[in-house]
This record gives C-alpha cells, structure tokens and sequence, in this order.
C-alpha cells in the first residue's frame, strides 16, 4: 500500500496522504512526491483542480517524528530539513495557478494544519478539528502558519490559536472563515467531490488567472491591480474557452470547455 496515492478524475486530481496507522503523518518520501505531483499537474491540462485529504478518518497530523531520530542533528540540519524538504510544499503550491482544496476529514494538527492552509480552499467534515499544536510540544510553527493563519482569520484570533494550540472543531473554523463548508461525516467524501468537479467544469484560464490576479492583488495597490486585470482580461477575451461561454449563454447550455 502506497503512503502516498494519487488519481485524476474528470479534471479533479487526487493526493491521499494515506498513512491511517499514523493518522497521515508525513515521511521525507512522501514530501518528494508531493513535490513532484504539484509540479507535474502545473502543466498538466488534464487536471484543472487538486485536492488534498487524507485517509482513515484523518488529513495530517504532522510530521512522523521518527523524521527527527538523528544523533548527528544540528540547529543547521534541522533547518535545512525544513528549507529544502518540508518547504518545498509550500513553494510548489505558490507556483501553482490551478485551483487547490484541503479537504480535512479529521483531525490536521501542527503541520498538517499548515498544510491545510497553504491551499486555496477548505472543507471539512462536521467532525474535523484544527489544531496549530507547536506550542504544546515547546516548538513554533515550522511550516508557513505564522503566515498563513492571520490571512484568513485575523491577527489577533491567529495568535491566540497559535499561543494556546487549542482545538477549533469544524463549525467554528467555519465561523471564523478558517473553512469554507463543513460536509456531514456520511456525505464528505461526495460533497467534496462535487464541490471540485464544480470548479472543475469552469473555465480552466479564467479560474487560473482570477487566482493568480487575486493573491498578485492581496499584495499591490489598487491602481496596479487594476491594470494587471486589463492586461489578463485582454488576454482571456481572446479565448476559445471565452467564445464557448458566450456562445454557451446566447444558447442557453452547458459550456463545453478546453483549456485554449
């Protein structure tokens, strides 16, 4: 049984972190071919979505601790490991223009919290809980959530979530926008894929350029936005996907879209 598993169905590709007995506690080898399936989907058109989750009633509780089990360890090894191994998640994903959900059945805690944020979007089972968890264990967050929390929940409730590592069940981090829809233990799994195979079916250039527009937006000002989002509705305008939408409209169908 793979510790890492990965399908593409109807435009919807699928990592399962698939670890149960560990609750999806990630290795080194599995962070490699992580890497390797977000860059490969980048310019994959079959794919137009990604989802994350994990299996067994889980998404990730962090990092296998075993990873650390080194008696040549150093301060520089260990932020190495960090810089060259675990990072290049978060790396590969900034580079990644298509749309990406977390989707949390479980419990995702430390750096499977971090993992989760890093994506675009989030789901969760009514019984997934959120833990940041570093604290607890006298560590920081080593994976992106000192920056990743405050831009979705705010500054203040991030720190307070940072320094307590309490537990934020399902419909509270859907209350403070850390999840965009909770799903019913019995109905998660088709509602998360019926919830990708939406965006699935949307106009593939359209949705990766609003993602790259939106997150170039959250960090320029409004007249350079602006005039980027010319320059990108130019460029889509000239589309076939463009002509099908609008054809697709005038006809009162479904539109039938390919990538060009």
């Amino acid at each position: 049984m793979a510790e890492l598993e990965f399908e593409v169905t109807d435009g919807v590709g699928t990592i399962l972190l698939n670890r149960p007995e560990r609750k999806n506690a990630f290795t080194l080898a599995m962070l490699e071919q992580w890497v390797r399936i977000i860059e490969d989907a980048r310019t994959d058109d079959a794919i137009r979505v990604l989802v994350v989750t994990g299996a067994g009633g889980a998404f990730c509780s962090g990092v296998d601790l075993g990873v650390f089990d080194d008696e040549t360890r150093t301060p520089l090894t260990d932020k190495t490991l960090l810089t060259d191994r675990v990072h290049r998640i978060a790396y590969a994903l900034e580079d990644f223009d298509k749309p990406v959900i977390a989707a949390v059945d479980g419990v995702a805690v430390g750096a499977g919290m971090d993992f989760a944020l890093m994506a675009d979007l989030r789901v969760a089972s009514a019984s997934a809980r959120f833990s940041e968890g570093y604290v607890r264990v006298g560590l920081v967050p080593g994976d992106g959530g000192c920056y990743l929390l405050p831009r979705l929940v705010g500054m203040s409730r991030s720190l307070e979530l940072l320094w307590t590592g309490d537990w934020v069940a399902a419909d509270e981090a859907e209350r403070i926008g850390l999840v965009n829809h909770v799903y019913p233990d019995d109905e998660f799994a088709r509602r998360t894929r019926e919830f990708a195979a939406k965006l699935a079916a949307g106009p593939p250039l359209a949705l990766r350029t609003i993602k790259r527009a939106t997150y170039q937006s959250s960090r320029t000002d409004l007249r350079t936005a602006l005039d980027l989002i010319s320059s990108h509705q130019a460029v889509i305008q000239s589309t076939r996907d463009s002509a099908e939408a609008l054809t697709a409209f005038r006809e009162k169908r479904k539109a039938v879209f390919e990538g060009r």
